[in-house]
């Protein structure tokens, strides 16, 4: 059999051997657009998802359960092929022994926490081996107040999307209290429109505004987004990295907060989890911007003030949305079992959220969750992810992933940080027998200093902040101010509640 010799990445020093297409067992796969920019200088990225158990890993009963499930998966028993320059996914023989790591460590040394936070970050700098699937698991038998254990799942992101990914890790599990059941997710609530004249001239006038409404946004939205490639920038802050960012370590930090305490502020407020998420979000960040500058003006024998905010601001997130509807937990798990075929692959669009960085500082707490709802439904009513989603399919298959990826990277580039939110089981869930206590996902390897990425799981959320410790030295202090902004929030409910 005639053999080729592929370098499989120049650019991460990966060398490896396949067989010519037409030799393999199973057929070559094309690569997604997607995942073609996933590969790309500066959006070349990584999945880190952190589960924390209740009891210590068993290692052999781990690599059997992944016997069992994610090596079922194609994705997840395919390596990257590069023949003629053109990228395929091959089927290969998965050798559980390169992929699950089970370090040597002292359980009874002194900062089991910090030991974890620090074997991330290294992570972060080791690229994945491009010879092999690309993705690996991490056992780590260490107590930390939160769990008895902890586990690291690294998976490239051009092998799915995060919402697939997350949910295919849910698809191996199974609930604690039934072990042959699968997790369920809550249903999310889809808003409806009530009106007093549903069948009258009114309504008509209602949807016409509304499809005008999407249209002037959608508009804008490309605007401001063509004008971010070309030209516009956010601030320069504290929180806003520099050139070469993407290739910097990064420190990846998690903090519990109350999912209770969220929906009670969103009942009272009348919003959605995302609304008050996204209020938190805003709220955190001016208040750690505000002691930020604080720090300066006092170094320059400025006079304190409750107010060091410069005027104006311009704070924007990147948020990546799934656009195609995402198989559910079961149909993952069909997948897996080889009884379906369930959609996969990085299907996904792009938008701007803009932060409006004074919101606690020069009004009522309140103030800031209403600035929030309002940028959460102007931007539901907008094409803006659709766009660019459509705009990078094209741009890939008409001028390759280079142009792509160089379009990509100054969008991202350009913004301060990414942000992301995803659900979560409402009820513990066991990975291969052994009891959840925690997950906190995340990314890395795109051109931004700052990552927020909210996880609910069971009655808590983890707010899980990635930096550049370049840049942001105290992501613990950032985790702080957005969990004093959720009790803030709380307070401020509670205290009109009562009022009233």
């Amino acid at each position: 059999m005639d053999t080729i010799e592929i370098q499989e990445s120049c650019e991460q020093g990966a060398v490896g051997k396949a067989s010519a297409w037409k030799d393999e067992v199973a057929p070559p796969l094309r690569l997604s657009p997607g995942s073609l920019l996933f590969q790309e200088p500066g959006t070349d990225c990584c999945i880190i998802a952190m589960m924390g158990s209740k009891t210590k890993f068993d290692p052999g009963i781990v690599k059997e359960g992944l016997k069992q499930t994610l090596l079922k998966h194609p994705r997840f028993s395919s390596k990257l092929v590069i023949n003629g320059g053109k990228k395929r996914w091959i089927q290969t023989q998965v050798n559980l022994e390169n992929h699950v790591t089970v370090p040597d460590v002292d359980t009874e040394m002194e900062s089991p926490s910090q030991f974890i936070e620090d074997y991330v970050s290294n992570l972060t700098t080791i690229p994945l081996d491009l010879s092999k699937p690309w993705w690996e698991l991490h056992i780590l038998n260490l107590r930390t107040p939160e769990a008895e254990a902890v586990i690291i799942w690294r998976i490239h992101h051009s092998i799915g999307d995060g919402i697939s990914l997350i949910s295919l890790l849910f698809a191996s599990c199974r609930k604690s209290s039934d072990p042959e059941a699968l997790p369920t997710l809550p249903k999310q609530k889809q808003s409806t429109y009530h009106s007093t004249n549903p069948h009258g001239c009114w309504s008509l006038f209602l949807a016409v505004w509304s499809v005008l409404r999407l249209l002037f946004n959608t508009f804008v939205d490309v605007l401001l987004l063509v004008a971010t490639i070309i030209f516009l920038k956010d601030t320069k802050t504290p929180l806003k990295g520099s050139s070469g960012v993407e290739h910097n370590p990064k420190r990846i930090v998690h903090r519990a907060v109350s999912l209770d305490d969220i929906k009670l502020v969103k009942d009272s407020m009348s919003m959605t989890v995302n609304d008050v998420i996204l209020g938190i979000t805003q709220a955190g960040l001016s208040r750690y911007l505000n002691r930020k500058y604080g720090e300066v003006d006092r170094g320059k024998g400025a006079q304190q003030k409750s107010n060091q905010l410069p005027r104006n601001i311009r704070l924007r997130a990147t948020v990546l949305v799934n656009i195609r509807q995402t198989a559910g937990i079961q149909a993952l798990a069909d997948m897996m079992n080889n009884k379906s075929k369930a959609k996969w692959g990085n299907k996904i669009g792009l938008m701007f959220i803009p932060f409006t960085i004074n919101a606690l500082q020069n009004g009522h707490p309140l103030d800031c969750l209403r600035e929030a709802k309002a940028t959460a439904d102007r931007k539901r009513l907008s094409l803006e992810p659709i766009f660019t989603h459509l705009t990078s399919k094209y741009a890939v298959k008409l001028f390759g992933s280079k142009l792509s990826g160089a379009l990509a990277y100054r969008m991202t580039f350009n913004t301060t940080m990414s942000f992301s939110n995803l659900v979560g089981p409402a009820e513990e869930i066991s990975l291969f027998g052994h009891p959840i206590a925690f997950i906190a996902p995340t990314v890395y390897g795109h051109p931004q200093a700052l990552t927020f990425h909210f996880q609910s799981y069971i009655n808590k959320v983890s707010i899980v902040v990635a930096v550049d410790p370049n840049v942001i030295s105290d992501p613990h202090l950032l985790c702080d101010d957005l969990e004093e902004s959720l009790k803030i929030f709380k307070h401020a409910v509670l205290t009109n509640s009562s009022a009233c």
